[in-house]
């Protein structure tokens, strides 16, 4: 056992450490002798020190000893996007404009994890201040092809077995495209669920905070413990957390209904990609129908680019008049244009996010999720892009909760994610919708 604890899930790991079948230091030492052995190929980590990581376990293991309670997530070691603030490591932004940069205090989403008991071990690579321009990371499953991004080294973390969870976050594609290039689990919540306090921001109406995995159980496990409410984001609500573990885990009352849609940017799917979803529709049978979208959600795409790059203006305009020179060309252009945007234009857009919705509504009243793709294909090759997030716009925009699962394989054996998106505020429903399409299909995604 000892030479696999890597691989153990987080809850399989909580177990085993409640039971004292393994220590905290133990599972730390695991993973970072799994880091040793495949980082230097896949570069997931922008900062590691691991006797700081095996410090919080040996603390936690004293904390175990002395009889004291434990946490949902006592001694599991969790990957921190290099965005998210830890007062003890660097966060950097994947900029060398915040080269050394310390923050003073964690993001609200550390602060929970480490109540829960969470080991904190380190930060993941991030691409340009979670935008386009590619950090170092590479595809676990091919050195060649991209993991995506932005929560790249996330991803890749998880799936090479470095960490059980890891945290990455959403503005566009940025949860679900690499979790789906990568062949893992990835889960973005409904828009405010999680809060974003001491976290990088781009844009308040579409940021949010996601979790990766390898197994469902470790997704609900992790949201229950992060989600909740937080004065200082005002997109936060104070509401009863979610039980989430206790929700997905159960039986639906009815066979799920699930919409297939294939969006105005359907026709950027790959062939591959394409014949996959024919077949995977078709085995569903009668739990899958078809559903077209109105004329209007064509215009999503542009809605949500120019609310995008106005706030990305916005948020970055101390780094683009101090050091323009040290922002690549993509973000440069973002900025410029969105510098350029009318008011009216912002204003608009940011309009239709609830008629949107309320469009929607047709859709959750007959069908329990939307089936989709989470992006045009498997990971390109290459590593000059972080692919295409057009497939995750839609719902980012909406603030709908989704998830990728690795249900399709490429003729390459690369991983083709499958995309469920569920109603804003029905996150728990659409965890338990994802386990029980993974258990019909006769996969075990945990």
């Amino acid at each position: 056992m000892a030479g696999e604890l890597h691989w153990l899930s987080a809850t399989e790991a909580v177990q085993a450490l409640r039971e004292g079948a393994v220590s905290a230091e133990m599972l730390v030492q695991a993973c970072l002798e799994r880091i040793e052995a495949a980082d230097r190929d896949v570069q997931a980590w922008a900062f590691l020190d691991p006797e700081h990581a095996a410090a919080q376990a040996r603390a936690l293991d004293q904390h175990r000893r002395a009889g004291r309670p434990l946490g949902p997530l006592h001694g599991i070691p969790v990957g921190i996007k290099d965005i998210i603030d830890t007062f003890d490591m660097p966060t950097e932004d994947g900029t060398v404009l915040h080269a050394g940069r310390i923050p003073d205090r964690d993001a609200a989403v550390v602060s929970m994890l480490r109540s829960a008991g969470a080991v904190i071990m380190g930060k993941t690579v991030t691409t340009e201040l979670a935008t386009y321009a590619p950090g170092k990371t590479r595809n676990p499953h091919h050195r060649e092809h991209t993991p995506g991004g932005s929560s790249s080294g996330s991803a890749a973390a998880v799936a090479a077995g470095m960490v059980p969870l890891a945290l990455g976050t959403q503005t566009n594609g940025s949860v679900i495209r690499p979790a789906a290039y990568c062949g893992v689990i990835g889960f973005k919540p409904s828009h405010g669920l999680i809060p974003r306090t001491g976290i990088l921001r781009q844009s308040r109406a579409l940021d949010t905070v996601g979790v990766m995995a390898r197994t469902l159980g470790d997704i609900a496990l992790v949201a229950e413990c992060i989600a909740g409410y937080d004065e200082d984001d005002p997109d936060s609500r104070p509401i009863a957390r979610p039980p989430f573990s206790r929700v997905a885990a159960e039986e639906p009352p009815l066979p799920p209904k699930l919409a297939l849609i294939r969006t105005p940017v359907w026709e950027r799917a790959d062939a591959e990609t394409a014949a996959a979803f024919d077949e995977l529709t078709a085995h569903l049978g009668d739990c899958v129908e078809e559903q077209a979208l109105p004329d209007e959600t064509r215009s999503a795409w542009d809605w949500h680019r120019t609310i995008m790059e106005t706030d990305i203006a916005a948020s970055f305009a101390a780094e683009y008049e101090r050091g323009m020179d040290q922002l690549s060309a993509s973000l440069r252009q973002q900025i410029e244009r969105g510098r350029e945007t009318r008011a009216v234009d912002y204003l608009h857009a940011l309009a239709q996010v609830p008629r949107l919705n309320q469009g929607f509504e047709h859709v959750f009243d007959r069908f329990d999720a939307v089936l989709t793709a989470a992006a045009p294909g498997s990971a390109p090759t290459g590593l000059e892009s972080t692919g295409d997030p057009a497939f995750c716009t839609l719902w980012t925009l909406c603030g709908m909760p989704a998830i990728t699962l690795p249900l399709l394989t490429a003729q390459n054996d690369m991983p083709l994610g499958v995309q469920l998106v569920g109603k804003r505020g029905d996150d728990a429903r659409l965890l338990r919708t994802a386990r029980w399409l993974v258990r019909h299909l006769g996969l075990d995604l945990g």
